[in-house]
């Protein structure tokens, strides 16, 4: 991203914006082509030559091949684009909200639960970097 907006400070988010929607483009292509059977078996038989099809950068094809959940959003993935990707390896949504957080299903389901991340000490990054 070549420019800073206001919300680049919300610690622990990245926001989908029209930036990272253009750089993610063929990344998200990827993960949502997932839905289709045909195109999960090809997958499962030559992830290399099928990702191939998509122009993604060094960076991003290498943050799907090692499941960088929270790169791929960095590198311009849309959470629902690359839940199909999780879905692929039998990750559901709950389990890789857990697994983005570090925090784990069981605690993420808890916390969602009990009413969600708490604002106190999470308005913005400097308070993360004051823990």
């Amino acid at each position: 991203m070549t420019k800073s907006e206001e919300y680049d400070d919300i610690p622990g988010t990245i926001v989908f914006d029209a930036d990272r929607s253009r750089q993610g483009y063929h990344l998200n292509m990827f993960c949502i082509s997932l839905r289709e059977q045909k195109n999960r078996d090809a997958f499962t038989a030559d992830a290399s030559a099928y990702l191939d099809k998509y122009p993604m950068t060094p960076e991003q094809r290498q943050a799907v091949l090692d499941q960088e959940w929270n790169l791929m959003l960095e590198l311009g993935g849309n959470i629902y684009y690359t839940s199909k990707l999780a879905a692929y390896h039998g990750i559901n949504f709950q389990e890789l909200a857990g697994i983005m957080t570090g925090m784990g299903s069981t605690d993420y389901r808890a916390m969602m639960l009990a009413g969600g991340r708490s604002i106190e000490g999470n308005r913005n990054k400097k308070e993360w970097e004051d823990k």
